[in-house]
Formats: structure tokens, sequence, C-alpha cells
């Protein structure tokens, strides 16, 4: 966060906030890799990683350091929610053959996954902090082109998963210990774009308005067509009011027009409905709705 911390400090007005995103700790797929990640968490913690309890403090260390530092949203890139039902013994053991540089079976490696995203899970909720998902991608499909440039260079493509059970087991355990925290969630299939629509409303129990959400098309979806499917799933299924509006990337500044380009959709698409006679003809109660998704409902919801 070393540039974070710099921008904070010059006082220019201009208001940057990091965000937690641990896909690494728990990318256990590549055992050589989750020990170079362990190298470097090491590094930037100062503890000696040798055992689970030893790697929760460091990771637990880290999250505390971002939260000090005015981070308020977490975000995880998955293929999909993992939800499988594990003791902590079996995890403690899990790493430590990890840790030996022995790969995990595939049942092993899915309940590494499913403790890591409870734990995380858990420290949101009691930090208050909005958690994202973004379920669905198939990446560095081209091992060839992943050889010579590298991981996440371009080689991916949207996946077809089973996310309904998963999803709906995972969000259940934390809502009944009371660690369900502000939840977005994002797909990239759009044969989800149901599922997720009313997914959403399993899990929004009033205690904020709109805190479990749909978020906007993502990634291959955030065009026009991808765009509209997804606010009218949402409207149809959901409450379209209290959506939280589009996202960009923000590794990318020439993406911050995909705002106006969402904004200019949504009035379309209200607009479209109002000539039809599907919404009354007030302008100034349209207006109030639009502008509630493109600005206050987010500013609301994230306290920014």
């Amino acid at each position: 966060l070393k540039y974070h911390i710099q921008l904070k400090e010059q006082k220019n007005g201009l208001t940057i906030l990091p965000a937690f995103r641990p896909d690494k700790a728990m990318n256990v797929d590549d055992t050589d890799g989750f020990n170079n990640y362990l190298k470097a968490l090491e590094k930037a913690t100062n503890i000696s990683i040798t055992s689970y309890t030893h790697y929760l403090n460091a990771l637990k260390n880290r999250h505390d350091f971002f939260a000090a530092n005015n981070c308020s949203v977490s975000d995880h890139g998955l293929e999909q929610i993992y939800a499988e039902d594990y003791t902590d013994n079996e995890i403690r053991g899990y790493f430590d053959k990890l840790r030996s540089g022995t790969e995990l079976t595939l049942a092993e490696n899915r309940q590494f996954k499913s403790a890591m995203l409870i734990l995380f899970a858990q420290w949101d909720a009691e930090k208050g902090w909005t958690q994202q998902y973004h379920l669905g991608a198939i990446r560095n499909n081209n091992g060839r082109a992943m050889q010579q440039l590298g991981a996440d260079t371009g080689w991916d493509s949207i996946g077809s998963f089973n996310h309904g059970k998963p999803l709906s087991k995972f969000l259940n355990k934390l809502d009944k210990e009371n660690k369900l925290t502000k939840t977005i969630l994002y797909n990239l299939n759009p044969a989800d774009n149901e599922l997720m629509a009313t997914m959403i409303g399993n899990f929004n129990d009033g205690s904020k308005e709109g805190k479990i959400q749909w978020g906007s098309a993502w990634w291959f979806l955030d065009q026009k067509d991808g765009m509209t499917k997804q606010i009218n799933a949402l409207s149809n299924m959901g409450l379209l009011s209290k959506f939280v509006g589009m996202l960009t990337d923000s590794r990318s500044f020439l993406s911050f027009p995909r705002h106006e380009y969402f904004r200019r959709l949504l009035c379309n698409i209200f607009g479209e409905e109002i000539e039809n006679g599907e919404l009354p003809n007030n302008i100034e109660w349209t207006g109030k709705v639009i502008q509630d998704i493109c600005f206050n409902n987010a500013k609301k919801y994230f306290n920014w």
C-alpha cells in the first residue's frame, strides 16, 4: 500500500482507497506458487510461517493493516464459491502438507479453499467491510501463450460452473452465525443471471438496505447486451431501486467511461418503459431512482 499511503499524506482532496484481495492466500492449485506467496507474506509481516496458526496470524496482520489504511472492501476472484465441510484439524494437516511441498488432492484442495473463504468472510464481518465475489472465469487457457507471456495476459474465457448450491450453503453458514456482512456477487456467465438475481433475496434480511447485492455486468458482459440483460433481470426478480450500479477496473483510467455508458443504458431502459406505459411518466420520481442507482446507493452502501 505504499502509494495509497503516499496519496493519503499528500492531502490533495483525492480519495483513493485500497481493496483487500487475498486470492493468492487460498490458491493451493500450485504448491510451489503457494509457498512462494508465503515467503512474500513472511517478509511483509515479519512473521515466520511454520504452522497454520502462524499463517492465520500473518493473514490477520495484513487484514488489520489494510483496515488501518482505510480499506473497507474485499474482493475475491474465483471460479466458484467453495463450501465443503471440514474440520480445523483437517485444514491444519493440509497446510502442513502444502508446506512440505506435497500437492493436495482435489477434495482436500476444495476443503482448504472453503475454510479460507469462511475465515476471510468472518474477518470482513467483524470490521463491517463489504465483500465481493467475482465468479465464473476460466483463466490462462492457452498454456503456450502463458509460458511465453505469463499468467493473466488475456487468455481467459467465460466458464460454466455449478454456483447455486455451494453459494447458498456458503451464505447460509455465515448468516446463521450472524457473520454475513454486506456482499456483492458478480457472475461472468449470463446463464447465471437469474440464479444470482434470486439468490440475493434469500439473505436480504432488512438489516441494511440492499445488504446482499447482485453486482453489475462484469468483464465480457460489460457491453450493451450484457448490461441490459443484467439490469432487466434484476428489475424483474429483485429491487432495482437499491442497486449500487456500475463498477469499473480501477487499474485502468480509460475504463472510467463505463459509468457514463451504464447511465445511458439505464436511462434508455427507463425511457422505453415510460413510453410503453410500463412505468409512470414522472420525471422527478424516475430521475431520483436513476440518481440513486448511479451514485447515491453506492455512496450510502460503502459509507464513502
